[in-house]
């Protein structure tokens, strides 16, 4: 017996302090109070008490976290035995399908601890430390605990790696050593590695993705794109009622042209311009134009005389009045025809025409900055990701990415290290929509979850403009939205300071290793519940490879050590004194 309660303050216990020689600072004790076990953690060790923080009950061999009622002035306090240890540690109710192993107690002769998967994996997880601390170690063991069970195999597991820096192909290169029906799959964006290059099928991407694409950041850029795609509905698409939307509106673009008041040369000029790229078979410089006894080609309609006048302008509009249709529905693409990203230049061209922007030079501004991201995208070898020889839907995408020659993979890595910062973050916006657009659609998303793991997360999810934009960030709407559609975010990050506030205050686990800078520590106080003072205190002195579980997959917040990853992803320090001096 340690001793027995003399006072009750809030939530600690304070009690008399016997001759005790061990260490039980952070070590549990039950106090008991007839047939009431009480679990407490000491925090505190001065010359009069032991100061007990009160932390929830054992009741029929259960924890119960929290406290409905306090102990007793008097009750008797103990140090726990090994079956309570166990009950804490969740060793007790290890199911091979239900328990993932974490790592070990730092305080219990390297107890095993264990999670409850069923609340681990069904909300979004944060694991959260300095650089070097073992995060990505820590994700790449707890992963690998998972697919290298010898008891149960999780073959419908999907885990969607966005992987900043190209860490994980090989902490998961042998998993189908383990199991061999297993699978990991590698995709990148090195265009001279052996692995696929990571795809982005242009036509599956909304409205809203593309604006994502070309980093849209005013609400008076997104009517363009809007219209840029409903052209391309229409210029890819050759039925007879598209070609007479085709003709309407490259006469409605050349009728405004005639219009301006500009110069006959000026006119001119636009209309052979407008008319050399943008044609049918109806409607083109070589269109004849039939006048009572003869026929002219538009072109030559377009003759300027001696006065300096375009004499056939009249003819010329009349002709094109005939192709104007006085109501059309243009649409959206319905992702079932493939286009290309210069399909998307060569609509996006002829839509700054078509609504007159050229002549309105704030509006010109905004859309000539789309244009010149688009035509850098097209023009570099970032075009690569977006070239398909087929079309493919949605469903085959998903179904193609996520299996391994028809097998299903259990892990799919997406190597991000070879782009810019800013086309990553686009990328992973856009996959993440992918998926989560996806299973919003599949009446069977239960049976499919997702889980998108975000290494470096705080250079994607981000307090973006995206809620002043398109009126949502993808990764908030996830977080909001994502558990109920089985799509669930893994965060990884150094700097919790820089992720959403929004993201983080609806994650329900958190695996924190050392976390010292003032910010970081101010923020996750404000933000994560369960952290008090003394939590905080314990977290900024971890060691390395040490975390702090909490969360209801895990009976009650412990301090862990986690296993080293075998083998570990490529995140090591260099070691300065082999490669200096040897």
């Amino acid at each position: 017996m340690l001793g027995r309660v003399i006072e009750i303050h809030n939530n600690y216990c304070y009690i008399e302090k016997n001759n005790i020689k061990a260490n039980i600072i952070n070590l549990y004790v039950k106090i008991i109070n007839d047939n009431e076990i009480y679990i407490g953690e000491v925090t505190n060790i001065n010359p009069q008490y032991i100061i007990i923080k009160l932390c929830g009950e054992i009741i029929n061999k259960h924890f119960i976290f929290g406290i409905r009622k306090k102990p007793n002035i008097d009750n008797e306090v103990y140090l726990l035995n090994n079956e309570e240890i166990n009950i804490l540690f969740g060793i007790n109710d290890y199911i091979a399908k239900k328990s993932l192993y974490i790592g070990k107690s730092s305080l219990y002769d390297n107890y095993p601890i264990y999670a409850n998967m069923d609340n681990l994996f069904s909300n979004h997880l944060v694991i959260l430390g300095n650089t070097g601390s073992g995060k990505s170690c820590g994700l790449a063991r707890i992963l690998q605990n998972l697919f290298y069970k010898k008891d149960a195999k999780a073959l419908n597991a999907t885990f969607i790696i966005i992987d900043a820096y190209g860490e994980y192909k090989n902490a998961f290169s042998k998993i189908n050593f383990v199991h061999q029906d297993l699978y990991y799959k590698n995709y990148t964006t090195d265009y001279n590695s052996t692995d696929k290059l990571i795809e982005i099928p242009l036509w599956l991407l909304s409205l809203d993705d593309i604006c994502l694409l070309l980093d849209v950041d005013d609400k008076n850029q997104i009517p363009i794109i809007e219209k840029t795609l409903k052209l391309v509905n229409v210029f890819l698409n050759n039925n007879e009622n598209q070609i007479n939307y085709q003709n309407s509106i490259i006469a409605s673009a050349l009728l405004d042209i005639l219009i301006q008041g500009n110069s006959s040369s000026q006119i001119r000029d636009q209309v052979f311009s407008v008319l050399t790229r943008y044609h049918t078979k109806d409607l083109n410089l070589d269109t004849p134009i039939y006048l009572p006894g003869y026929t002219r080609p538009l072109k030559q309609c377009l003759m300027i005389d001696k006065t300096g006048k375009i004499s056939d302008i009249e003819l010329v509009t009349k002709f094109l009045n005939k192709f104007v249709l006085a109501d059309m529905n243009l649409d959206l693409p319905d992702k079932s025809f493939k286009y290309t990203l210069k399909d998307l230049l060569y609509a996006f061209d002829f839509a700054l025409i078509d609504e007159g922007l050229l002549n309105d030079q704030e509006i010109y501004s905004l859309s000539h900055s789309l244009r010149v991201k688009l035509a850098s995208i097209v023009d570099s070898e970032l075009n690569n990701f977006f070239q398909f020889e087929e079309f493919f839907t949605l469903d085959e995408f998903i179904y193609n990415l996520t299996h391994k020659d028809k097998e299903k993979a259990q892990i799919i890595n997406l190597n991000l290290s070879n782009i810019d910062d800013r086309f990553a973050k686009n990328i992973a916006k856009i996959y993440a929509k992918l998926f989560f657009d996806y299973n919003k659609s599949n009446h069977n998303h239960l049976d499919n979850p997702y889980h998108i793991v975000l290494e470096e997360a705080h250079r994607y999810v981000q307090n973006d403009n995206d809620v002043n934009i398109l009126g949502y960030n993808i990764f908030e709407r996830i977080a909001k939205e994502g558990r109920k559609y089985a799509v669930l975010l893994d965060l990884i990050s150094q700097r919790p300071s820089e992720l959403s506030e929004t993201v983080l205050s609806q994650v329900n686990n958190y695996i924190i290793f050392k976390i010292t800078h003032p910010r970081d520590i101010e923020y996750i106080k404000g933000t994560i519940p369960y952290l008090d003072e003394e939590t905080i205190e314990k977290i900024k002195i971890l060691p390395v490879g040490n975390c702090y579980l909490f969360g209801p997959s895990f009976i009650l917040p412990t301090i862990a050590k986690v296993d080293m990853a075998t083998p570990a992803p490529l995140s090591e320090s260099p070691s300065i004194s082999k490669v200096w001096f040897d």
